[in-house]
């Protein structure tokens, strides 16, 4: 692309280029140079194309590039260019508010260009998205120019050792230094450190980290004084690097005793900033040891653009922040939902049989909701009880071993998405689709159970009480408001996805506690503390804590489940959103004492029908919403870029079309090797 011709703005420009002006006349040029690069046609192409018009103004006057030198001289001696190149992008601490408020701080209010932070200089001279395209358009002999023209000579301990040391392979050599030392300091915390496996204590690839970067600078150095090899300094790099990855490694190793230890947010926040902190080191090597040099310079500069535009992005924040409690909750909900899927047809058998049991349970639930309505308690009183009823109700349905179905999705779902660490493979592919037909099975089986027993579950329970107390469970009032408020022309299919929400929200509370139990350690303190081994005794206290260990995710879950579709219902009145929650099981139980109100002459009643053909979109909106919910918060845990879900989605979509049973039942063959 040919160059523009210079415009005058770029010649005023040139004439106001003064070496001595005051600091912040020189950011206000700086700033306003690169505007005039950036110009209006938001082309990459266009502004690298404004770069070789600069430079062919520069050396068109004769005595432009020594005025620019001694300008740029200048810059270099106000500001630290290692603290730019080592801390920018990453945040000091993890706390969401705090970083909210100081991402509106920086979009509402004007930042000074009276600065000596090269960081707040660097995002004010490139705030646009604009900068990171055009910087990595550069090309080679572009940059070759620029280097000839801005390269200084560096200043200080560096420089007394070696005297050909330019200013920008100084301030290099210092930021790998910093960043050095952040990655071992991180190494060396203990919660990073009682979390890494046994053999890489042993190893101590952190304690060696240091002496490899003296050791390669040293080498450097003594091959810019022309004392070493070339061969040297590769060795040391090569060498370097691999302690890096060591490092790396050791610290992913704290993810495996999640089990043991549980993992928290900051920890999580923690192993991220490594992680990236041994990538800026490595960027940093390909500038002073890879070739071409100003190559990989103007790719550092532009990932530090871009770096810059994601500190100002308050939507970057938010994902960022979902993603650091998705990886917190999802690891934990990924070891509980395992259990919701069956595999084998016996396993299958097994569901339909514990969901029918939880069907029977759920019937009795559904009378003490109406029990309690006919106390005429205030809304607020009326949905606490219900949720007690609730949650006692999930809680009993949990250590009877007996299921409630839409509880499964959201803790299946991170079960299936950790699956997905090698999505680039076909095989590992067919791999998660197979799981998915293990759950979607599995997920049938336990709705069938629970929606054909707590039907007559509820009508039995009905009759019964009226032989016994001469009314039914309800009078025929009632009855006729169940049909209206289920039936298939109303508000219940949004309410059905609202519950699906509830349902998700559960999942994550459930993960929460029960890493938030883990992390505290309190099965241990339980079975060991001697306050409590004194009162319980040893033998009980090790039952208690081994009881609550196995079953605090299932206890937050179903508790927290079942007062929220309680009391949610009455906050949202309060607020005058008419919002209620429509749970299948729960829903068909209702459905069943009115048929039991109304006799067989229900049968002729249009409502009921309307009502009936409600009950499969609730229960597939109950299903298909958690399990969305859940999956998309596993997925951004797990890191599973967009074109991987697109190959994930189409996999599915095909094995639908295909072969659409195995969805519902197993095949012969699957069963005869021991596989759903």
């Amino acid at each position: 692309m040919a160059s523009p011709p210079t415009s005058p703005d770029l010649a005023a420009l040139l004439d106001a280029l003064d070496p001595d002006a005051d600091l912040v006349q020189r950011h206000l040029w700086l700033i306003a140079l690169f505007d005039w690069i950036r110009g209006s046609e938001g082309s990459a192409e266009a502004a690298a194309a404004r770069v070789n018009a600069f430079l062919d103004a520069v050396e068109a006057h004769p005595h432009m590039p020594i005025r620019l030198q001694v300008w740029w001289r200048t810059l270099l001696d106000t500001v630290d260019g290692t603290t730019l190149l080592s801390d920018y992008g990453f945040a000091t601490r993890n706390a969401f508010v705090t970083e909210l408020v100081e991402r509106l701080h920086r979009k509402l209010l004007p930042a000074s260009p009276e600065t000596q932070d090269a960081s707040e200089l660097f995002a004010l001279v490139m705030p646009d998205a604009l900068d990171a395209s055009w910087l990595a358009a550069l090309t080679e002999p572009t940059l070759q120019r620029l280097a000839a023209l801005l390269s200084a000579p560096a200043r200080g301990a560096n420089a007394r050792a070696c005297p050909t040391l330019t200013y920008w392979q100084d301030t290099l050599l210092e930021a790998i230094t910093y960043c050095t030392s952040q990655v071992r300091a991180a190494g060396f915390s203990p919660e990073i450190r009682q979390r890494m496996s046994g053999s890489t204590h042993t190893a101590s690839p952190f304690h060696a980290l240091a002496a490899d970067a003296d050791a390669l600078r040293v080498a450097w150095i003594n091959l810019r004084n022309g004392h070493g090899t070339r061969e040297q300094v590769e060795h040391a790099g090569q060498h370097f690097r691999q302690q890096l990855d060591a490092c790396r490694h050791a610290a992913a190793t704290a993810y495996t005793h999640l089990d043991a230890h549980g993992i928290s947010v900051d920890l999580v926040f923690r192993l991220r900033q490594l992680r990236e902190r041994v990538l800026r080191i490595r960027a940093l090597l390909d500038c002073l040891l890879g070739e071409p040099t100003h190559l990989h310079t103007a790719q550092l500069l532009a990932h530090l653009a871009s770096v810059g535009q994601y500190q100002r992005s308050l939507r970057a924040l938010v994902a960022n922040s979902t993603s650091l409690l998705a990886a917190k909750v999802a690891e934990r909900s990924a070891e509980t939902g395992e259990h919701y899927i069956t595999r084998t047809r016996a396993e299958y058998r097994a569901m339909l049989k514990s969901a029918a049991g939880g069907g029977a349970l759920t019937a009795i639930t559904t009378y003490l909701k109406f029990a309690l309505a006919a106390l005429g308690l205030s809304a607020f009183w009326f949905g606490f009880w219900a949720g007690a009823a609730y949650a006692a109700s999930f809680v009993l349905i949990q250590l009877l071993h007996f299921t409630l179905a839409t509880k499964q999705p959201a803790m299946t779902a991170p079960a299936m998405a950790a699956k997905l660490h090698d999505v680039a493979d076909t095989q590992a592919v067919e791999g998660f689709v197979d799981e998915v037909t293990h759950l979607v099975r599995s997920q049938a089986a336990a709705v069938l159970g629970n929606v054909l027993v707590v039907f007559p579950a509820a009508v039995l329970l009905s009759l019964v009480i009226s032989l016994a107390s001469g009314q039914p469970m309800i009078d025929a009032k009632e009855a006729d408001y169940v049909f209206h408020s289920l039936t298939l022309a109303g508000p219940s299919l949004l309410f059905a996805a609202f519950t699906g929400v509830l349902l998700f929200a559960s999942s994550i509370i459930a993960g929460w506690v029960e890493n938030w139990f883990v992390l505290h350690r309190l099965d241990s303190a339980l079975r060991y503390n001697p306050r409590i081994t004194r009162h319980l005794g040893v033998a009980r206290a090790a039952r208690w804590a081994q009881f609550l260990r196995r079953n605090i995710s299932g206890f937050a879950a179903n508790i927290s489940l079942g007062f929220m579709l309680g009391l949610v219902p009455a906050i949202c009145a309060f607020f005058g959103l008419g919002l209620e929650v429509r749970h299948v099981t729960l829903s068909t139980g209702q459905l069943g004492a009115a048929c039991a109100s109304l006799g067989w002459e229900v049968v002729r009643h249009p409502d009921l029908w309307w009502a009936l053909a409600s009950i499969p979109f609730i229960g597939l909106l109950n299903l298909v919403v958690s399990f969305y919910l859940a999956f998309r918060v596993a997925l951004r845990a797990h890191s599973v870029s967009a074109p991987a879900r697109v190959r994930i989605r189409h996999a599915l979509l095909r094995r639908l079309r295909q072969s659409p049973r195995q969805f519902v039942w197993p095949n012969r063959e699957d069963a005869s090797d021991g596989r759903v």
